[in-house]
């Protein structure tokens, strides 16, 4: 099959394209024909220095989520799934196992049917990040009327923790650039503040008891705490895990301990078809192109996803 790795690390440039045997899936997994393939950060990052258990060898296919249609159901396999259906999958990547292929086998809990009327590129942008955002919320454990603040609201993750937010009844504190206020807005935000190292401040300014939570996707790390009620709860997406002051309790997260929760991916899929989710993709992009991806992914701005076609 036909695969985009690499065999040594460093930039875009070292993306290529890669023939590998085809893999078979076994009890318990299901095996997608990849139609599409997100672009993510992680992914540069693998591709840039080493990563996973140090006995792995080149080569190495990254990628966290893809779209496309099952091929093969694994012996025994208990998931309400027949082959040719289209379906979206989160994947854990590790050597040649990775979602840049054009067949890419998964856990049966990894993979559900995507969103009705989705594109594949489309269904392939939900799984890595919406799933980030509902442990995201989950791990805040905020209840209806409380509130929420939000960096990087206008990004991956930020716009589903946004709208999932507003799905669970809380109230939104979000912020954004001036050219991203109106998208910010649109995603139901109930409040937008403008981006940056003051947004905590802002936030205090607005709400000055403090939010109840926040969930920090542009890594603003310990400055997130002055937006915080005393005894409230910050999650970060890059480990970020300071001392807390005022009680407050930061938590890193890694979206993998989602990777077998099906049932949410389910719920997500049918948030999407209930207009509760909005699936944004930015650019796709042939397979064979997949450098220009990552260049135009490290460029930043792209308000949507980079997705490579299979």
């Amino acid at each position: 099959m036909k695969a985009v790795g690499f065999t040594e690390f460093g930039g875009p440039e070292v993306l290529r394209i890669l023939e590998l045997p085809a893999p078979e899936a076994g009890p318990g997994e299901v095996r997608i024909q990849v139609h599409a393939a997100t672009v993510n950060t992680v992914d540069a990052l693998q591709r840039g220095g080493p990563s996973g258990p140090p006995d792995t060898r080149p080569p190495f296919v990254p990628g966290m989520e893809a779209a496309g249609i099952v091929d093969q159901i694994g012996p025994g396999t208990d998931v309400d799934l027949t082959v040719g259906d289209h379906v979206t999958a989160i994947v854990v990547p590790s050597g040649t196992h990775g979602a840049y292929a054009e067949q890419v086998v998964v856990p049966a809990e990894s993979v559900v049917r995507a969103p009705r009327g989705a594109t594949d590129a489309q269904a392939a942008s939900l799984p890595m990040n919406g799933l980030t955002a509902r442990l995201a919320l989950d791990t805040l454990g905020l209840k209806p009327g409380q509130t929420v603040a939000i960096t990087g609201a206008a990004g991956a993750v930020g716009g589903y923790a946004v709208q999932l937010a507003k799905a669970d009844g809380l109230r939104v504190v979000a912020d954004a650039s001036e050219q991203d206020e109106a998208l910010v807005e649109e995603l139901g935000a109930d409040v937008v503040l403008r981006r940056g190292a003051e947004y905590p401040n802002r936030v205090r300014a607005e709400i000055p008891e403090g939010v109840d939570g926040v969930i920090d996707g542009a890594s603003l790390a310990g400055l997130t705490a002055r937006a915080v009620r005393d005894g409230g709860r910050v999650v970060t997406l890059r480990g970020f895990d300071g001392p807390g002051e005022r009680d407050i309790v930061f938590e890193p997260i890694v979206v993998y301990r989602y990777a077998r929760e099906r049932a949410k991916l389910d719920r997500l899929r049918q948030q999407v078809e209930e207009g509760l989710v909005t699936l944004r993709v930015a650019k796709t992009f042939p397979a064979e192109q997949a450098a220009e991806a990552h260049r135009l992914l490290a460029a930043g701005g792209a308000r949507g996803r980079l997705v490579l076609r299979f």
